[in-house]
């Protein structure tokens, strides 16, 4: 088993359904009141790519990427149409997106991170399959363009020696990113409706964590 790097084509997934699920245990006390636990600590997302009707070459490809992936066995990259960088959508991308840390003067690597809050609570979800190319780091409120590394694969920043941020030093970054997911199928059904066209009605995606 391995995670393959690579993203599922773009121009098949306009039809993208599908977000994040969570899991909770609720029981019901004896008084009339809950008791409610998180199983999860982050959120798991589930899509469905289900095509319309497409030409048999774009069908093909989707069969292609499917076998390539082994259909369940290999995890690859997907691009949330909603939810896919560290700004809101419609706002661009800057280095002061989001919080990943605060220097100690000691420790060089921090993992990306977005943030979803509403004033009652903040949760941070790490950012592990950053955009190549996209990742922007400010410290203090500063942009800065070297001294760092970005591990694409696992979405850690990395301080190079004499780079570290100082005791205080408020760490932000901005990016783009895909989500880990695996196909949740092990069978792709194409239906041919029309002379060099057809569609395959559902193709289950689920996160992953590589």
């Amino acid at each position: 088993m391995a995670f393959h790097e690579q993203r599922f084509p773009l121009r098949l997934s306009l039809t993208t359904s599908g977000g994040p699920g969570r899991q909770t245990d609720i029981v019901s006390l004896s008084n009339g009141r809950e008791a409610r636990n998180r199983r999860w600590r982050f959120s798991r997302r589930r899509y469905d790519v289900g095509t319309a009707v497409r030409s048999v070459a774009d069908l093909y490809a989707v069969l292609e990427f499917f076998e390539a992936r082994g259909g369940q066995l290999h995890g690859f990259r997907f691009r949330d149409p909603v939810d896919c960088s560290s700004a809101r959508p419609g706002d661009a991308v800057t280095a002061l997106d989001q919080w990943i840390g605060t220097g100690d003067g000691e420790t060089a690597t921090f993992q990306l991170v977005k943030s979803y809050g509403d004033g009652a609570a903040i949760e941070r979800r790490p950012v592990v399959k950053p955009v190549a190319g996209s990742v922007r780091i400010a410290m203090d409120g500063t942009e800065v363009t070297e001294g760092f590394s970005i591990d694409m694969a696992t979405g850690m920043v990395t301080f190079t020696v004499g780079h570290v941020p100082p005791e205080g030093t408020e760490i932000r970054a901005g990016f783009d990113y895909d989500v880990p997911v695996r196909f949740d199928t092990d069978r792709i059904e194409i239906d041919l409706e029309a002379f060099r066209a057809g569609r395959i009605p559902s193709i289950p995606l689920i996160e992953v964590m590589p």
